[in-house]
């Protein structure tokens, strides 16, 4: 039996019992097996199945790998929007000859910026669509949790026995949330990076990594402490709430407490803070420096309910949140306007970054325009 009329079988198996497991995939080899994945991940069963039995698949295989071979580029700059499961599938056949012994091409993916990102492994790339459910499956086929909605949940009894990091990238203008596989909760704010074991291993800390803002929701295990490191700064704590923002433009990390306590201590010395709630630990990267001071937790946590809440903030930093979290570029080319102090309160889910303008105009004149997602300030 040839190779994708193998797959085929398989597939009509998969549609049958609308499940996928290893005694399903028994009879493909590691690339099949893949693509079966694949497909299955992305819900795309029936339209790859449709298009085998209509389509003299061998001979269409045939001439994707000829094409391929003469060109050396992927096909996905090619493809319409009327192709669009058509066009899944044969990428994934098209992976597959990149992938088969003997062939020393490397092929490589355009994902969208605007995408929200979910990094398996060392290599693959699984694009998150939003308001969807799907299983999220390792490399090597195992289940590891799966997606509702803007949530990823990491199941805490997948078969997993070693430290195997994902890395979960969210884009200017989106929020995400992901449940990992100890229960503890992160909600990621927009234009961030966080790397997580798949399932953390008994006996060593919980250990994070964080580029951007999230919040925690850290689930409680005395015996193994949760560690988020961000740059040059280490949070421990055992099982609390609380916020910390790290962004590479920053002039600051910040963590912010909310219940429990936390320790928080930097690669630079060996001095610790230990934080009570309420309380904003905010180490300077210039001075490596850590102050603590006493602050209105809303203003720091108002964006996991889709608000963004300005005391006495300059416009400059007001314009670096509004950017990430309305996905804008803002050009200030007002010298006046750049330290001007601002009070404000926005709902991003009811407010368009056009409404956050006319308000900041009604309270300091300014000359601006929009447009594609640009912001001119003259």
């Amino acid at each position: 039996m040839s190779k994708v009329k193998n797959v085929q079988k398989v597939l009509e198996r998969i549609k049958e019992t609308g499940k996928i497991n290893d005694q399903i995939l028994e009879d493909l080899k590691g690339v099949e097996k893949k693509i079966v994945q694949n497909l299955f991940n992305e819900g795309l069963i029936d339209e790859a199945l449709q298009l085998l039995i209509e389509t003299n698949a061998d001979q269409d295989w045939e001439v994707v790998a000829r094409k391929i071979q003469a060109t050396h580029k992927p096909l996905f700059s090619f493809w319409k929007p009327v192709f669009k499961y058509a066009a899944i599938f044969i990428g994934l056949l098209v992976m597959a000859y990149f992938f088969m012994p003997g062939n020393n091409n490397v092929l490589t993916t355009n994902v969208a910026e605007k995408s929200i990102k979910l990094k398996i492994g060392d290599d693959e790339v699984k694009i998150i669509k939003l308001g969807v459910e799907q299983q999220i499956v390792s490399s090597s086929g195992k289940i590891l949790g799966n997606q509702i909605g803007n949530k990823i949940n990491y199941y805490p009894d997948s078969d997993v026995e070693e430290l195997i990091y994902n890395e979960l990238e969210i884009p200017f203008g989106e929020i995400f949330n992901v449940q990992l596989s100890d229960g503890t909760l992160v909600y990621l704010n927009s234009g961030t990076k966080i790397r997580f074991p798949v399932k953390f291993i008994n006996g060593q800390k919980r250990v994070v990594f964080i580029d951007g803002e999230a919040y925690f929701k850290v689930a409680e295990d005395k015996e193994h402490p949760f560690v988020v490191t961000a740059d040059e700064i280490a949070v421990e704590v055992l099982g609390t709430e609380f916020n910390l923002s790290s962004y590479k433009e920053d002039r600051e990390i910040r963590t912010v407490l909310v219940e429990g306590s936390v320790s928080m201590s930097n690669s630079i010395s060996s001095k610790n803070v230990v934080l009570v709630p309420g309380f904003m630990g905010a180490w300077n990267k210039a001075t490596q420096i850590t102050e603590v001071e006493k602050v209105d937790i809303g203003l720091y946590t108002g964006w996991v309910n889709g608000e963004l809440i300005f005391r006495k903030s300059s416009f400059d930093d007001m314009a670096k949140r509004l950017e990430r979290r309305y996905n804008v570029a803002i050009h200030n080319y007002n010298s006046d306007l750049a330290n001007k102090k601002f009070n404000a309160r926005f709902s991003v889910e009811i407010e368009s970054i056009e409404d956050v303008m006319k308000s900041i105009n009604e309270i300091q004149p300014i000359d601006y325009e929009i447009t594609d997602q640009k912001i001119i300030i003259n």
